[in-house]
């Protein structure tokens, strides 16, 4: 189990578990850093001051390696006559859910990029990894990380963005599927979306790049691992597998929808934060299925009403608002604590 990622890292699988904003906590990452994998937590929605907090909670909770993520989303562009109509769209729903409508749309998430608050944070914290999604920083700011002796990894959703990781300097590729759930991590989400299978994809930036691959999305056990792997993937990056685990911070609701999702299926949405991500078919998803993309307001806008009419509806028992990512694989999660999943994984790993 000796891969590039495990030398890089001092792991003893070469596995990570995915930095999942709003999921993940200093808990489930430091089990399963733990346990011998990469535990990973996501500061994309905090603010310097609570992502400081957040990373000295999990290295204080385990010796081994922790991940941690950042958004690199570009500069959110304003559009009020197109804000205004999204707003409007949903004054049914507020309605219903004796709720007022939103006034504006705010941006509520920062982008890391140019975001020296966080760089500093980042650079004083010095974890094992940091990992982009969204996009790269700027080329200073990924020579400071490495000057602090912080490995690097950042996600591409295709060929073009895997080539543009490779010449960036980072040390590691995150190549992911469209399989996965969550966020895409597409650069410029305006672009087109080759919508390539992590099999696909695995296969295509290791033939034409020489940096360690990690495989993501649609990976739910030692098999999928073993798949993976027998490809060249350096390693394994899964989320929807950790998402059941008493580690994580979803919420009953969303545990509950995970585990029927296997009827339901998934859907890839951007209705919901203004980008695209693959979500439980639940009632936010049904809503918008006719939306157009050129009405949607640029991420993270649109997640802001996203969030406020999800809490309405949940107020009212209504759950099916709320951003249940998954992946594919989803049928397979399995409700285990972290620690013994990553047990499990390297075991099915081991007899595949």
């Amino acid at each position: 189990m000796t891969t590039a990622l495990c030398q890089l890292l001092k792991l003893h699988y070469p596995l990570i578990q995915a930095p999942m904003a709003g999921v993940s906590t200093p808990q489930l990452a430091s089990a399963v850093s733990s346990a011998g994998a990469l535990g990973s937590i996501s500061v994309g929605a905090a603010t310097p001051a609570q992502a400081a907090e957040m990373i000295a909670q999990t290295q204080a909770l385990t010796r081994g390696p922790i991940n941690v993520n950042v958004f690199c989303h570009a500069p959110v562009r304003r559009d009020a006559t197109r804000e205004a109509a999204w707003i409007r769209r949903f004054s049914p729903q507020f309605a219903h859910y004796q709720t007022a409508l939103p006034q504006a749309l705010t941006e509520i998430y920062q982008s890391f990029t140019g975001n020296e608050a966080m760089l500093t944070v980042l650079e004083q914290a010095r974890p094992a990894a940091v990992s982009f999604h969204f996009g790269l920083p700027g080329a200073a700011a990924i020579e400071r990380l490495k000057q602090r002796d912080i490995v690097t990894l950042a996600t591409a959703t295709s060929l073009q963005e895997a080539r543009e990781i490779a010449r960036s300097g980072i040390d590691i590729i995150v190549a992911q599927g469209y399989e996965a759930g969550g966020h895409r991590g597409q650069f410029d989400p305006g672009a087109p979306d080759p919508q390539l299978s992590t099999f696909a994809l695995v296969q295509a930036v290791r033939q034409h790049t020489t940096l360690p691959v990690v495989a993501a999305g649609g990976v739910m056990d030692g098999a999928g691992i073993a798949a993976m792997m027998q490809l060249g993937a350096s390693g394994v990056q899964l989320g929807t597998a950790f998402v059941l685990c008493p580690e994580s911070a979803a919420s009953a609701a969303y545990r509950r929808a995970l585990l029927a999702a296997g009827e339901r299926g998934t859907v890839m949405t951007a209705a919901i934060s203004g980008r695209q991500a693959r979500c439980v078919r639940n009632a936010f998803c049904e809503l918008c299925h006719d939306v157009k993309p050129e009405e949607i307001p640029d991420y993270p806008l649109t997640y802001s009403l996203g969030k406020a009419l999800a809490a309405a509806a949940a107020a009212h028992g209504e759950h099916g608002f709320g951003a249940q990512w998954a992946g594919q694989g989803v049928a397979l999660a399995r409700a285990m604590p972290a620690a013994q999943l990553v047990e499990t994984l390297v075991a099915e790993w081991q007899q595949a």
